[in-house]
Order: C-alpha cells, then sequence, then structure tokens
C-alpha cells in the first residue's frame, strides 16, 4: 500500500458530511415538492373547469391581484422565521397609499411618488421596529395597536374622501405591461405578457432566497429562529436584525402601496382591508414555521402561486368574494394545525 493510497484513505475516514443523504423519500416529503403537486392539480381542475384559465393575459392580469401582498410577504417570512410577526402591513400600505394621493396632488412625479411611498413605509416600520426592539415588547400586540394606528390615521384625515388625481406615467407602471408579449421566428416561442409589479416580485424573490439560504445573515436569521438567546450568546446581533426586518417590511409595503395605487388609479381609506391574513396565509402555506426556525422562499414562492391561482380560478367561476374568505381562513387553520395532528399521532 502505498502512501498517497493510506493518506486517502484517512481522510476518507475522517471526512463528515455537513448534511445526511436525502433519500427519494426525503426529497418527496419535502413541502415544497407537496406544494408543487399542488400547483399542478390547480392548473388542471381550474383548466377543466374554465377554458379561459389557460389564457396567456387572463394569467398575466391573475398576478396584478397578488403581487403587491406577494411583494410584502417575501418580508413577513423573514419575520415570522424569526419569531416575529407584523399585523399592520396593510395599515400601511393604506397610509402611504394616502401619502402617495396628496403628494400626486402637489404636482409630484411617478418617481417622487414611489419616494413617497417607500419613504413612508420604512418610517412605519422604524417605529414598529423600535418599539418592538427597545421596549421589548411582543411584535403581535405591538403591531396590532400600530394597525389600528395607522388605519385611524388615514381614516381621520381622509374620511370618506378618495383620491384619484395621479400623473398619467405613475398610472401606466401599475397597470401596463412592463414586458410586452412578443412573437419569435419559432412558432411555438414567445415571450409572454408581464406585469412590473410581478417582475419586480420574481426579482425580490430571487434575491430573498440568496439571501437567506446561501450568505452568513441567512444563517444568523435562522439562529435567531431556532433559539433567539443561543444566537445572541454566540455574537449574532438579534435585536439590530429585528429592527431591520420590521424596517424593510415597512419598505417593502410602501413599494406595495405605490403599485397598488398606480394599477387601481385611486384610494380610499379602506384600500388593502384584511390583506393581513393572506399574507400571513401565503407564508404559512410556504412551509415558514410559526414557531421560527423553519422555512425557506422557494416555498413562500410556491404558496404566493397556488393562493393566486385558487383565488383566480374562483374568480372565473363567479365564486363570491366572501367564499374565497372562508376557504383562506380555513386553509390557514388547516396548514397549522395538520402537521401538529400528524406529528401526536406518530407519537
Amino acid at each position: 500500500m502505498t502512501v498517497d493510497t493510506q493518506i486517502g484513505q484517512q481522510q476518507d475516514r475522517y471526512t463528515v458530511a455537513d448534511a445526511p443523504p436525502r433519500t427519494l423519500r426525503d426529497w418527496l416529503l419535502r413541502w415544497e415538492t407537496i406544494l408543487v403537486i399542488l400547483l399542478v392539480l390547480t392548473v388542471v381542475v381550474n383548466t377543466i373547469v374554465s377554458p379561459y384559465f389557460l389564457d396567456v393575459f387572463n394569467l398575466a392580469d391573475a398576478t396584478f391581484n397578488f403581487s403587491e401582498k406577494a411583494i410584502i410577504a417575501l418580508a413577513m417570512a423573514l419575520l415570522i422565521l424569526v419569531r416575529e410577526i407584523d399585523l399592520s402591513v396593510a395599515a400601511i400600505v393604506a397610509l402611504a397609499s394616502m401619502s402617495i394621493g396628496y403628494a400626486a396632488e402637489a404636482g409630484y412625479g411617478p418617481a417622487s411618488l414611489f419616494a413617497v411611498g417607500i419613504g413612508v413605509g420604512i418610517l412605519c416600520g422604524v417605529f414598529n421596529g423600535a418599539v418592538v426592539t427597545f421596549f421589548r415588547l411582543p411584535s403581535i400586540v405591538v403591531t396590532i395597536g400600530t394597525m389600528s394606528l395607522f388605519r385611524g390615521i388615514t381614516q381621520v384625515i381622509l374620511g370618506d374622501q378618495a383620491k384619484t388625481k395621479y400623473p398619467q406615467g405613475f398610472l401606466d407602471l401599475g397597470q401596463s405591461y412592463f414586458i410586452k408579449m412578443k412573437e419569435t421566428g419559432i412558432s411555438w416561442l414567445f415571450v409572454p405578457p408581464v406585469p412590473l409589479s410581478f417582475l419586480i416580485f420574481l426579482v425580490l424573490a430571487v434575491l430573498f432566497g440568496i439571501v437567506l439560504h446561501k450568505t452568513a445573515v441567512g444563517r444568523q436569521l435562522f439562529a435567531i429562529g431556532s433559539n433567539p438567546v443561543a444566537a445572541r450568546f454566540s455574537g449574532v446581533p438579534v435585536d439590530r436584525l429585528r429592527f431591520l426586518l420590521f424596517v424593510l417590511a415597512g419598505l417593502l409595503c410602501g413599494l406595495a402601496a405605490a403599485l397598488l395605487t398606480a394599477r387601481l388609479g385611486s384610494m380610499r381609506s379602506n384600500i388593502a382591508i384584511g390583506w393581513e391574513l393572506d399574507i400571513v396565509t401565503m407564508v404559512i402555506l410556504g412551509g415558514v414555521s410559526i414557531a421560527g426556525g423553519v422555512g425557506s422562499i422557494t416555498g413562500v414562492f410556491l404558496a404566493v402561486l397556488v393562493l393566486g391561482l385558487v383565488t383566480f380560478g374562483m374568480s372565473l367561476n363567479n365564486i363570491p368574494g366572501q367564499v374565497v374568505s372562508v376557504y383562506i381562513g380555513a386553509l390557514l387553520i388547516a396548514v397549522i394545525g395538520i402537521p401538529r395532528i400528524i406529528e401526536k399521532f406518530r407519537r
């Protein structure tokens, strides 16, 4: 036996894998795999029920209805991952949208209107993050309070008024396709229409996935969610990261408010009301544990598509919005409860 062979055997002997090898059963039982199956079933069922479901422009229009929520869901996923939550997101959207309306009446251009919405969102996020981290208060209690605060400010200032005067360039950003459908030289190849809001969501989902799963910051977030006390003693800046996540949530709420206002072309004080339930459902359905420390951006992305296409299929079949709300509420309870029931039976 040569020296090189002995060295090779010693290296093999002491090599420790970062994670146990995954079997086919492990891959099939992954939450993301289940979501892919649900997505395929959703497409198949809706295609059978409605002949208009697979129309390219119908699907593009469907993304208008959930892209703004999906953008906020990315930030919400990180918050829930570290055992926090922000229930004031819809109220921040309303407050930012109202600010955009007043700025439009003052003569601001499209870029400035987006800046106003994002700026208001950041200020709200700073307020939430400061109260939660500096005063050590539960985020669910704080954000329930700020939900009423931000929505109340909007209702007091606006009353029954509606803001409807916006520059055409601003409206075009929310109501037009950023990428228009293009035919190519190959008969079966074309570029589908993509709204700006959905394109922004796709780009942000990629960025969030890279940061969460491929960087040291992502590992720190998982550490905080798994055990915040141990993470703090390991040198992780727990409070700073939590504060920044609330600021990030506010920023994305402001961006979503600008996109939503541009798409609707008007706003009232009840804009985005009830979005909290939809956004939390997207995150929990995506596999992010409400107890923290577990989750993936891929799962959230798939859950957004599943919920978006399910609600779109329901609207195509003239199912009332109240039924859709019942479905979303039942789905949220099922996603949280079923894994715990299965675990209890296993024990």
